[in-house]
């Protein structure tokens, strides 16, 4: 008798199946490929051109970047529209159910940053940056309210901070209580690594403007996971 196969190839995608009734399997079958869960990662602050993706997701090649917008499509997770004169350009968004996946990668960030495999150093992308922010937030922080412009090399975003909770949206702020003008690495360093804000000026790594101690509080918001132990324990 022939031995049946643990997965089918009869997704319409070519993508296999784990014939099991588990969430969890159904979830990978929607994002358990590589890379997949990084495209829905650059999209969750707003629609990106093919451009911008492959841009920010260093390594991906065109073929592959493809293939995964085209399967998250066929999943519902993502759309393409076509932006109105005078852009005039296709750009992917994430649709309403793909955008119920943020706790996911929150949860998964502050899980995967207890090991001390974690390289901080490490290419960011502007968007990780940013939804870094919504993720390592401290529960127990000071609670202040504020607005906040981030400026790096290419994308700009504008952040608001209460005592409740950090929106962050792309675009530039007219006026903000404080600025960020920097690259993803510096403020990684900065933000979590608690590096002095003067020695990152002095360096012209970091352009700050604004109030200095807002922005000295906006830091004390955050705080990475404690590292595990030994062998994970």
């Amino acid at each position: 008798m022939e031995l049946q196969k643990l997965t089918k190839e009869d997704d319409p995608g070519g993508r296999r199946r784990y014939e099991d009734a588990c969430g969890t399997a159904l979830a990978l079958e929607f994002i358990g490929e590589r890379w997949s869960l990084l495209v829905i990662r650059e999209l969750m602050l707003g629609p990106r051109r093919f451009s911008d993706l492959r841009a920010d997701l260093h390594g991906i090649s065109a073929n592959v970047l493809t293939q995964r917008l085209e399967g998250l499509e066929r999943s519902g997770i993502l759309r393409r529209r076509k932006l109105p004169p005078p852009a005039g350009v296709q750009v992917y968004e994430l649709t309403p159910w793909g955008y119920e996946i943020e706790p996911i990668f929150q949860t998964m960030g502050r899980w995967a940053l207890r090991s001390p495999r974690h390289d901080p150093m490490l290419p960011l992308s502007p968007v990780s940056a940013m939804l870094s922010l919504r993720t390592m937030i401290r529960p127990d922080r000071e609670p202040v309210s504020m607005t906040l412009a981030f400026r790096f090399p290419d994308a700009a975003f504008v952040g608001r901070l209460t005592p409740e909770d950090l929106e962050i949206e792309r675009g530039d702020a007219d006026a903000a209580d404080v600025v960020f003008d920097t690259d993803t690495t510096t403020f990684v360093t900065v933000v979590y690594g608690k590096r002095p804000l003067d020695a990152a000026q002095a360096e012209g790594r970091l352009r700050l403007a604004g109030d200095r101690e807002l922005a000295r509080r906006f830091i004390d918001c955050f705080a990475l996971p404690p590292k595990i132990g030994g062998e994970g324990g």
